[in-house]
């Protein structure tokens, strides 16, 4: 995929939901989700602040994902 995009806090969340992934808790603007077979990632959801792709590359590592599975879900 090469150069990878910067998202919304948003998109990303509904990239997360989209493959099975639910808010289990939210602690300010970070938003903690969670997959049945255990996997987990925390989005920061700060006002006008978007991911970007170095936020992005982490959040698919922590859900054992490369950047490019992740984002194939859009």
């Amino acid at each position: 995929m090469g150069k990878l995009p910067v998202l919304k806090p948003r998109e990303v969340c509904r990239l997360l939901e989209v493959l099975g992934f639910v808010l289990v808790r939210q602690r300010g603007s970070h938003m903690q989700y969670r997959h049945a077979d255990g996997r987990g990632t925390t989005v920061p959801n700060h006002p006008g602040r978007d991911i970007s792709p170095i936020l992005l590359r982490q959040i698919a590592r922590d859900i054992k994902m490369t950047a490019e599975e992740f984002l194939s879900q859009r």
